[in-house]
């Protein structure tokens, strides 16, 4: 069903009958100010149209199949794990999806680089320094809660909003070029397990930091307000009625948050004396985990390690940059962060980098092609568990994947439990990407239509001149084709 909701005032004006189930639904909607509101805190809306859901469905998985949009979003699972589940209904996220956020909610995120706490990389003895790793996060966990205190933020509701919560998002970045570095392939049994246990440690370590900032410098201020336990609270948390709460009660928002939010019940399962505290005094910060996709510092700062949870894109290939004075894009060579330390730790003789490289490597060396669709998930999940946002990440799809099997991807997200699933297939014909790989290049042609009508069809890494200046094929076919040639 289509629906909106209708208004107490429209009910009353046009003596609707909301026990009509064929004109009416009663759904959850953030606001109830104005509305007719049943016994569970859901809102009646007036069913406007009827679709079948395998056709909205289908129209939004062959969409994303052929042009990776829209983004998927699983609002319910965000709102069902949502740490302020009392306070807040989630309806977005930002941009990458990594930071599901309430009306003028802010992206306060930072990340922690995996590569730093590898010992003995590429051999044996290969381990992670986890006593190093907790360290940092701690630190770091003080540097992001200092960071709400000059947030600098121009709206005096966002002020509010990120002082009264509190909340940031710290993530990694450089999984894959870690795994590479343990000599474990990415999607493997065993990374799946490293990247849970990378991220809750991650995660605990976060939620002491709160409890001994709030001893030290104050709770977050939610955590001292008190909430009226509502019918919709009761249906979002049946706990609450089982440890004998009613409508009307009132709690605290420091035992809302870390005695009833579902993410915080497992922190309890690591630690319960921890959580015990948290209800008791109240935390510094109500969020304290989002993974990022990190592409510009995972570049600019950690030498091209792998981004944010992802596998390496390739050990080497082009990058599309824009350039100052160039009519299109610039293909530039670029290598992974663990391609250059290998050959610096393990191979410093080899000759230069050829054509070739990737198929000397290890076969721990993994890039985002040799992983599938499905470890990709799997991947994705084990970070979830323990992160209290979300997460940005691509689930690469070879071009030929079946349209029915790349549809059960979707629902193989869902049953993980995961806020959000992304899904990415080249597809030459509707874009082209910032990074590029040779034999996608290669394999791809594009053809021009010349001022006298005759056609000249290149392979898109072929070197073509063009108005006073040598270009790639792909690159001027895709800036002549958005109209951003010369624009620069």
């Amino acid at each position: 069903h289509l629906s909106f909701p209708v208004t107490q005032k429209e009910v009353e004006d046009e003596g609707l009958d909301l026990t009509d189930a064929s004109q009416f639904v009663y759904r959850d909607f953030p606001i109830l100010k104005g509305y007719v509101v049943n016994d569970e805190g859901k809102v009646a809306c007036r069913i406007y149209r009827t679709l079948k859901a395998q056709f909205i469905w289908d129209t939004i998985m062959t969409s994303t199949y052929d042009y990776a949009e829209p983004g998927f979003i699983l609002i319910d699972k965000v709102n069902q794990m949502n740490n302020n589940w009392f306070c807040e209904d989630i309806r977005a996220t930002n941009p990458c999806g990594e930071q599901p956020l309430p009306p003028y909610g802010s992206c306060l995120l930072g990340s922690v680089n995996l590569t730093k706490f590898v010992d003995y990389p590429f051999t044996e003895k290969a381990s992670f320094n986890y006593e190093k790793y907790r360290k940092v996060v701690g630190t770091f966990t003080r540097m992001l809660d200092n960071v709400v205190e000059i947030n600098g933020l121009p709206l005096e509701e966002q002020r509010h909003e990120i002082t009264y919560k509190r909340r940031h998002g710290m993530g990694i970045l450089g999984l894959g070029s870690t795994l590479a570095m343990l000599r474990m392939p990415y999607g493997s049994d065993e990374s799946v397990a490293f990247t849970e246990e990378v991220v809750r440690e991650m995660a605990v370590e976060g939620w002491r930091q709160s409890l001994s900032l709030a001893e030290e410098k104050g709770a977050a201020p939610i955590m001292d307000d008190e909430f009226e336990v509502t019918p919709k609270m009761l249906a979002k948390c049946p706990e609450l009625a089982k440890d004998g709460h009613k409508v009307g009660d009132k709690l605290k928002g420091k035992v809302l948050h870390a005695k009833y939010s579902r993410y915080m019940q497992k922190i309890g399962e690591v630690d319960p004396e921890l959580v015990e505290k948290l209800a008791e005094k109240g935390g510094r910060f109500t969020h304290h985990t989002s993974i990022a996709p990190t592409g510009t510092i995972s570049l600019s700062l950690a030498n091209n390690a792998s981004n944010g949870i992802e596998p390496s894109f390739s050990h080497h290939y082009a990058r599309n940059i824009i350039r100052e004075g160039r009519k299109t894009k610039e293909k530039v060579d670029v290598f992974s962060f663990e391609l250059l330390a290998y050959r610096h730790l393990v191979n410093p003789g080899a000759m230069p980098f050829s054509a070739d490289e990737d198929k000397k490597l290890p076969s721990y060396f993994t890039t985002s092609d040799d992983v599938t669709p499905k470890q990709h998930v799997d991947i994705q999940a084990a970070a979830q568990k323990w992160v209290d946002s979300s997460i940005s990440k691509t689930a690469n799809v070879p071009q030929d994947f079946a349209y029915q099997d790349f549809k059960g991807i979707y629902l193989y997200a869902y049953d993980q439990g995961l806020k959000g699933c992304t899904t990415f297939r080249f597809n030459p014909e509707a874009f082209q990407g910032v990074l590029v790989k040779e034999k996608d290049l290669e394999n791809t042609l594009y053809e021009f239509t010349l001022d006298d009508g005759s056609k000249v069809t290149l392979k898109g890494n072929e070197q073509v001149e063009y108005d006073g200046e040598i270009h790639t094929a792909a690159n001027l076919f895709d800036a002549l084709k958005e109209g951003t040639y010369g624009k620069y």
